[in-house]
């Protein structure tokens, strides 16, 4: 099953690919479901094409529809709060004209600049298995329209920091669906190994984002947070295995890389600067290590 990309996205849903879409800092939009609706009045019965997407999706719909979701099927009567992930395909049919709402999407690395350091996978609301779908309340929509309609507005504001405002939206979005889940479904299990894991991302986030060439990282290597969470290396890199998929270098790399882009791409800081604050001693170790991670030297990814 091949996924979707942001610029299909953009040429089924209005024909139009914005500048600047693929980003390396992350791609956002907010839409109207009344601004791009005629296209549903026309055929209120095509489905979209039951797929993954390679975005982050959360709606809000007021109408009849239908949500296929993973092996779920849910009969929508009104109004509804849907959380899409990468991970998992949906399809969502309208069942009649009277289509409205909001809907934003979102790619990973938008919200790895907050200073949440939030880990969009790690989250309940986009576990496979969870409760993706909340049909709501009048009260409730209200509520998490007020959220969308200040999305919309900011958006085309022309607010130095809008994008940091709208990074609280978005978690404010999350935070709401969350709160409506069984708490089953949010806390499934506390154990030891899910506690390590948790404390272990939490201390990676702390480091970020670097906001100047004279803040550096303190904590490297896995051994370095190792030491810090007061446990082995090896059981850490077990722990992480077992709850993410990846090891404790792999996932320090992947997001000291991640900076290195925003920071190449969004300050006006000399390689030399950038390599200290990310704790490389010389600058070429740093651009060996950006050249093998993005097959780019960083003077090359910057321009």
């Amino acid at each position: 099953m091949e996924p979707t990309t942001l610029a299909e996205f953009y040429k089924e849903t209005a024909n139009l690919i914005p500048e600047g879409i693929n980003k390396e800092i992350g791609h956002f939009n907010v839409f109207n479901v009344d601004d791009i609706a005629a296209k549903f009045r026309k055929n209120p019965a095509s489905p979209m094409p039951y797929n993954r997407r390679e975005y982050y999706k959360i709606s809000l719909i007021s109408g009849r529809n239908k949500a296929e979701y993973a092996d779920k099927v849910i009969d929508i009567e009104k109004n509804a709060l849907l959380f899409a992930t990468p991970k998992i395909p949906y399809n969502w049919l309208p069942q009649d004209h009277n289509q409205h709402g909001y809907f934003c999407i979102f790619t990973h690395e938008f919200l790895v600049h907050s200073k949440s350091g939030v880990i969009l996978d790690e989250l309940p609301i986009f576990q496979p298995g969870g409760y993706p779908i909340f049909q709501l309340t009048d009260e409730a929509a209200h509520d998490i329209n007020f959220i969308f309609s200040k999305m919309y507005k900011e958006l085309s504001s022309d607010y130095a920091h809008k994008y940091d405002l709208l990074r609280n939206y978005v978690m404010e979005l999350i935070h709401y669906g969350q709160k409506l889940q069984p708490e089953t479904a949010l806390y499934p299990s506390h154990t030891a190994s899910a506690r390590v894991s948790s404390l272990f991302i939490e201390l990676l986030e702390r480091q970020f984002p670097i906001d100047s060439p004279h803040q550096k990282l303190t904590l490297r290597t896995a051994k370095d947070y190792a030491n810090r969470l007061a446990v082995h290396v090896n059981h850490l890199n077990k722990v992480l295995k077992e709850n993410t998929g990846k090891t404790t270098t792999d996932i320090i790399t992947s997001r000291v890389v991640q900076e290195a882009k925003i920071l190449l791409k969004q300050t006006d800081w000399n390689i030399s600067e950038i390599a200290y604050s990310l704790g490389f001693e010389q600058v070429a170790h740093f651009s060996n290590f950006f050249r093998k991670q993005t097959s780019l030297a960083p003077v090359a990814f910057r321009s």
